[in-house]
């Protein structure tokens, strides 16, 4: 029969067919994805009811803008340090452990976690570098810290640039851990925040999470604590606060390429040896501390997050390049 049928019309028939079958395999692979995202975007709501009742209170609440903020203090000693972020640290209290740990000894340490971070309310203010730095100065403030020297990792460097010049005679000095810089490359590429928004908002995060494995392997952190992290990164990663954050990242950058430490203002730098993400890393950093009277580079074998396995070394030399900075003083 078939070969009495013209063969353009045969290859149509054929063609035809293809398409049905085509069609019928799109239609079930489609079908499938949207019953995993169902089922993913369900269970990933379900989790996040009963993680909220996992999460563990550690700190003190201050009231700043009618919000609460999360702030750690350990130490009782004379001389202050205050603990700053990096950039969507889910628990820094908690991510901070090793580095209190040797700090508190000799410090009181201040851990402020910004609205979005930690146990601490969110926001809807934008999230600028100076909205920023005007409510972590409230909840100082608030708790009557007027005197000590700013810590800060990664981009909090960059919100340390206006918090210095505006409140110069509180600071006795800086320190960056692995600290952002205002010329940095890359800081004003365009990011998928939507998507990665909806990623959250279906379980994808919560699923790529798990698939990632555990990021404090290996660290100084009990299982609770690490428990207590992974709770709290679910919780805030792309909240409105986080993600707002990030679309300020390419504005904060460029107003601060106008600022730089006051020159009077000691400058003490730990600075990731091999950094192969940034082009001209440690130059950036050398010119940072070239700008002030008093500033020091120590450059330290570690990924990005410094504090994790070298809080010996930052602590130890923090404290001798304090006592040089209080000596020359008097």
């Amino acid at each position: 029969m078939r070969r009495h049928i013209p063969q353009v019309i045969y290859r149509w028939i054929s063609v035809r067919k293809f398409l049905r079958i085509l069609l019928k395999v799109i239609a079930v692979f489609v079908a499938v994805v949207v019953a995993a995202l169902a089922t993913t975007t369900i269970v990933n709501a379900s989790a996040s009811k009963s993680e909220a009742g996992k999460i563990e209170s550690y700190g003190q609440r201050v009231t700043v803008d009618g919000k609460q903020m999360n702030v750690l203090i350990q130490g009782d000693a004379a001389e202050t340090v205050v603990l700053l972020p990096g950039f969507g640290t889910a628990a820094p209290a908690l991510d901070f452990a090793p580095l209190i740990a040797e700090l508190a000894p000799h410090y009181r340490v201040v851990v402020v976690e910004p609205f979005g971070y930690g146990l601490s309310d969110e926001t809807e203010k934008p999230r600028t570098a100076q909205n920023i730095n005007t409510e972590v100065h409230s909840a100082l403030a608030s708790l009557g810290i007027d005197r000590y020297a700013l810590m800060g990792h990664s981009i909090a460097g960059i919100y340390a640039l206006d918090y210095a010049n505006r409140f110069r005679g509180e600071l006795t000095a800086f320190v960056g851990i692995d600290s952002s810089v205002p010329t940095q490359p890359g800081m004003d590429d365009a990011l998928p925040i939507a998507a990665m928004k909806t990623a959250k908002t279906l379980g994808l995060t919560r699923v790529l999470m798990s698939m990632a494995g555990d990021p404090y392997a290996g660290l100084p952190y009990d299982d609770d604590m690490k428990e207590q992290m992974k709770l709290l990164s679910l919780k805030n990663s792309m909240s409105s606060t986080y993600s707002d954050e990030m679309e300020h990242f390419a504005t904060n950058f460029t107003s601060s390429r106008s600022q730089s430490f006051p020159r009077d203002l000691p400058v003490l730098e730990f600075v990731q040896r091999e950094n192969t993400d940034v082009e001209g890393w440690l130059p950036l950093h050398e010119e940072q501390v070239a700008s002030v009277d008093t500033g020091e580079l120590i450059q330290l074998d570690a990924t990005h997050y410094l504090h994790h396995t070298k809080s010996p070394e930052i602590a130890q030399n923090f404290t001798r390049f304090m006592a040089s900075v209080n000596e020359n003083r008097t």
